[in-house]
């Protein structure tokens, strides 16, 4: 396989390789941000409205069924965007951990395991439910 670029295994070479990864983390964990506050904003909205409802001396709303659908609308598209983000992620940390660049990289071995790869799929988890219970008035 040939390379698009000539990789030499130098000091600022290295440095730069580090510097691409720990951007590559920073944009990953911008996403987690994003996708907390969908979710959460999400969430709230619904929850928000649900109690509003039952609340007395509140006038009935013109359109009931709006909250929810915003509500739905916000959680999916935080589940949606993490889901995309670490799809990137992963094509990206495979693309620096190309056999061309470990020299450059300087490490043993292959990408190591990031504590935020636990965090985004425990979030994962977390906005599918939030969904899940929103569609099906769990909560």
């Amino acid at each position: 396989m040939t390379s698009r670029f000539e990789t030499k295994a130098g000091l600022g070479d290295h440095f730069a390789w580090l510097r691409t990864r720990l951007a590559l983390e920073r944009t990953a964990m911008a996403w987690i941000r994003t996708s907390i506050a969908l979710i959460g904003f999400g969430f709230t909205i619904v929850q928000f409205f649900e109690k509003l409802r039952t609340m007395q001396g509140v006038a009935p709303a013109a359109q009931p069924h709006a909250p929810r659908y915003l509500g739905l609308g916000l959680i999916g598209s935080g589940v949606l965007g993490l889901v995309l983000s670490l799809v990137q992620y992963r094509h990206v940390l495979r693309y620096l951990w190309r056999p061309e660049y470990r020299e450059i990289a300087g490490i043993d071995g292959g990408p190591d395991r990031s504590p935020m790869l636990a965090v985004a799929i425990v979030l994962l988890l977390v906005g599918v439910f939030a969904f899940v219970a929103v569609l099906f008035r769990l909560a």
